[in-house]
């Protein structure tokens, strides 16, 4: 099937730019454009102050500053004849429905037969607005509904008409996927389409039930959090996100098109409030402050039945692993997730084919742990069934329907889910989709421990996979790692180190270690830092391939194991870096021996010892990680040879793939030799450090770490002229990291990182 090699989005607003950017960072040609804004320097200024605007956002919108450098702005007034080279023309203008389609008509002049328009509407339904238009407008037509923002929310919503080229659809889809990490879900062409249909329903119950029950705003946020599954955030918290501006307009969007019996008209009350508050710039993180804001001594949160704010109250999360019992004891989470169960499920198939589709788009468009089915499944359906008649609401059919049974059932090593039609079916992933989860249904461990588990992932590849807290390295994972370098070569071609997990790993343990200090076991964190040396450079000499498949936080240690791995397949959002300095420590792991000898090896360095030496000793000082993948291969954290993969869900497929392409004639890496700057080094690296300080970019203690860093990098007691070796900076990484684990400073800063999940600045 042919692919997208050039794109246009129309509409540099927030959404529009930050789509293009998306396209940008999957390296395909984009040109963004918007009308001609009168008396403005340039007949393209709205598209290139977009552009502009996204290199200094945060969280960026481009995965590197190279990727802007593909976004081509434009104006509609002069440009749209170039949309004749492109494959794909999303719209993302006003939503008013007139405008869209003056402006189809201008598009379908120009472009090619066979070029997929989609529109990124979530409010007008695809059928109004292909409207009048030309049939073979209407067979390239598609909604696109890309959630904000682009590159980090999964989720795509795609909404086909009776006459759309499935083809072209299929082509769109399978873009998406692959090229810009999108899950595509199925949508029916109705109002609000999936998620934000449930997701706004969810959040105007949430509000009004507080309000009516008296709750604070942290009360209901921890209540309709956490203990669902559902982001910290809760229901008052992601409002502030998204912007309080913005519910009104997609509450007044679904108003006008919902059937007049549709559960959420009962919802759709007059909040003066939340009318007060946008008038009041009180809009969310984007504004003053919403329901939450800081306020002069701190944190605050809005009083609901007054309007005045007060420091807010830290809420006591309730007990979520019984969820039956949470819904039964609270009034307010009952009438809330009950309400919003129920109208999910009346949603299938009138918004979704199945339940799964529902599930998916809400896992990924508003990052629920659990979609509203596997919550149902957790609860009982008949029990659901039977609360819903007490309380006097409505059962939907599908859930009398489900009597006896769950929504999703086990059956070796498939998935089903329950139809509309009562029978269930086969859940399958696309096509080419690896996923560990789906391997454990019939599989077990070839090795196993309470920290990490090895499978037999095919074709002779073995997966080695953290299971420890937030993926942290401690002695028994990194013991199972010893002995699954000895178990591959036996009978296995190649190892991948991957995990799904909520990130890849935060790095060694500081909770034991912190313990051990506190005990001055230092013999045991002695051990613990020379067995990570040992195993992490077996596995890099070993005679076998391994392949790292980071993604999320891989940091420290979790950093480490990257850079000792033959090869490394990241997801796009990946966050690599060795961030031991904020702890109070040094990369031991062999962190700073490798990095040393990646810089050095940079052809784009200036030869000589002070070169690289300067350059990482800035990015370990500092702590610094990488924003994305790209820019990880930026940083050298990733080789240029490394593989990056957009879809999250492909990932352990494309790790995989690298580690068997490179057991057909694999050899291991010679080792390195450096040559590093010696005493002289040393001394110009406590200058700058002592520089930092007087600026005030450095604290008294942040020298102290930096006396150990500059130390192993410079090489020790070195001499300019000699040529250490690996294993002596190994020695040199080792005695710094026991000396700092031994002082005040550093126990402080871990204890405060472990209770605060912050760094002290000591």
């Amino acid at each position: 099937m042919e692919t997208i090699r050039k794109a246009a989005v129309i509409g540099a607003g927030t959404m529009g730019a930050a789509i293009a950017a998306q396209f940008a960072n999957a390296g395909v040609p984009v040109l963004l454009l918007d009308i001609v804004k009168p008396d403005a320097p340039s007949r393209n200024a709205l598209a290139e102050g977009a552009i502009a605007k996204m290199l200094k956002t945060e969280p960026a919108p481009f995965m590197s500053k190279r990727a802007a450098k593909l976004v081509t702005p434009g104006n509609i007034e002069d440009d749209l004849p170039q949309l004749g080279s492109c494959d794909w023309v999303v719209e993302a203008i006003i939503e008013r429905l007139d405008l869209k389609q003056v402006l189809y008509r201008e598009i379908d002049a120009v472009r090619r037969p066979g070029t997929a328009v989609s529109s990124n509407t979530s409010t007008i339904p695809l059928a109004k607005l292909t409207e009048g238009l030309p049939e073979s407008f209407r067979r390239d037509f598609l909604i696109t509904h890309f959630f904000n923002p682009p590159r980090y929310m999964r989720l795509l919503e795609l909404v086909t008409g009776p006459e759309t080229d499935q083809d072209l659809a299929a082509k769109v889809a399978n873009f998406a996927d692959l090229m810009l990490g999108k899950s595509v879900v199925k949508a029916k062409d109705s109002p609000g389409f999936i998620a934000n249909r449930l997701g706004v329903f969810w959040l105007q119950t949430g509000v009004i039930e507080a309000m009516d029950a008296g709750l604070t705003v942290e009360e209901a946020d921890a209540t309709i959090g956490r203990p669902f599954g559902i982001p910290k955030t809760g229901v008052f918290g992601l409002i502030d996100l998204v912007g309080l501006d913005l519910m009104p307009h997609i509450n007044a969007s679904l108003a006008a098109t919902l059937p007049q019996g549709d559960a959420f008209h009962a919802t759709n009350r007059d909040l003066p409030l939340i009318k007060k508050m946008i008038a009041e710039g009180y809009i969310g993180r984007k504004g003053k402050g919403g329901f939450y804001r800081k306020g002069a001594k701190g944190r605050e949160a809005i009083d609901l039945s007054t309007a005045d704010y007060r420091p807010a109250q830290k809420a006591k999360a309730p007990d979520g692993r019984d969820l039956r019992k949470l819904l039964t004891q609270s009034t307010y989470a009952w009438r809330v997730m009950g309400q919003t169960l129920a109208y999910a499920i009346s949603l299938v198939p009138e918004a979704a084919e199945d339940v799964h589709a529902i599930d998916e788009a809400m896992r990924l468009g508003y990052n629920w742990k659990f979609g509203p089915f596997e919550l149902i499944d957790k609860i009982g359906a008949d029990w659901l069934a039977e609360k819903l008649a007490a309380d006097n609401f409505p059962v939907p059919a599908l859930l009398t329907a489900a009597k006896g049974k769950s929504f999703y059932r086990q059956e070796g090593a498939n998935r089903d889910y329950l139809g509309t039609d009562g029978a269930y079916h086969k859940l399958t992933r696309p096509e080419g989709v690896l996923m560990l989860e789906d391997i454990k249904l019939t599989a077990k461990p070839l090795l196993k421990n309470a920290s990490a588990a090895v499978w037999d992932i095919g074709d002779g590849v073995l997966c080695f996979e953290l299971t420890s807290k937030s993926n942290s390295w401690d002695q028994q994972n990194l013991e199972l790692l010893d002995k699954a370098i000895d178990f591959v070569p036996q009978n296995h071609k190649a190892l991948v180190i991957y995990n799904e997990g909520s990130h890849f790993s935060v790095g060694a343990n500081l909770g034991l270690a912190l313990f051990a200090a506190n005990i001055a076991a230092w013999s045991e964190i002695e051990k613990l830092v020379a067995s990570g040396q040992q195993i992490f450079k077996k596995l890099k000499y070993a005679p076998f391939p391994s392949v790292a498949a980071p993604f999320g936080m891989a940091v420290g240690g979790g950093c480490e194991i990257l850079l000792h791995s033959s090869a490394i397949q990241a997801h796009a959002e990946a966050y690599i870096g060795l961030v031991e300095c904020g702890v109070g420590l040094v990369p031991a792991w062999g962190g700073c021996s490798e990095m040393l000898a990646r810089w050095a090896a940079n052809k784009a360095m200036p030869r000589g010892p002070m070169p690289a030496a300067s350059k990482v000793f800035e990015m370990v000082s500092t702590a610094t990680v990488s924003k994305s993948a790209a820019n990880a291969k930026e940083l050298l954290f990733l080789r240029e040879s490394d593989g990056i993969t957009m879809n999250r869900y492909r990932l352990l497929t494309d790790a995989k793939a690298k580690a068997l392409a490179l057991a057909v004639s694999y050899a291991p890496p010679e080792a390195p030799t450096y040559q590093l700057p010696g005493e002289d080094g040393s001394v110009g690296f406590a200058m700058a450090v002592k520089d930092f300080r007087k600026k005030g970019l450095a604290t008294p203690y942040d020298e102290v770490v930096a006396g150990e860093l500059r130390r192993v990098l410079s090489g020790g007691d070195a001499d300019i002229i000699d040529r250490p070796t690996e294993q002596q900076i190994l020695n040199l990484e080792r005695a710094a990291f026991t000396r700092l684990i031994k002082q005040d400073g550093t126990l402080a800063r871990i204890e405060t990182m472990l209770t605060t999940g912050k760094p002290l600045r000591n």
